[in-house]
């Protein structure tokens, strides 16, 4: 059993030209080129991210226009004004209630 290395299999395939190319190739593409696998999985997951914040944002401008729709309305508007900005008309009091939970959070975020 005197057989040299280059008459093994494993020899023969290593010693070929192509499959050098191939894996300096492949290597080179997995791994060192501006369009690497590891580069189109970082784009990917950047994707996915902006299109669910796209559908978020989509989402969030039917609501407004749903709600520029209400506003259109005098009684919404009034509502609204009401509920937001504490405004009332010059026969009423408006009585702001906090509780002391809600202060001390306040507080925390400042």
């Amino acid at each position: 059993m005197n057989t040299s290395f280059k008459e093994k299999p494993w020899f023969k395939f290593l010693s070929n030209k192509y499959v050098w190319v191939l894996l300096f190739f492949s290597t080179w593409m997995i791994f060192l080129d501006n369009y690497s696998y590891f580069d189109h999985r970082f784009l990917d997951k950047q994707i996915d991210e902006l299109e669910d914040n796209k559908e978020y944002y989509q989402q969030e401008i039917k609501k407004d226009q749903e709600n520029i729709k209400q506003l259109k309305n005098p009684d919404q508007t009034e509502k609204y004004a009401r509920e937001k900005y504490f405004m009332k008309k010059d026969s009423e009091d408006v009585y702001i209630i906090e509780f002391e939970g809600d202060t001390i959070e306040k507080d925390i975020k400042k």
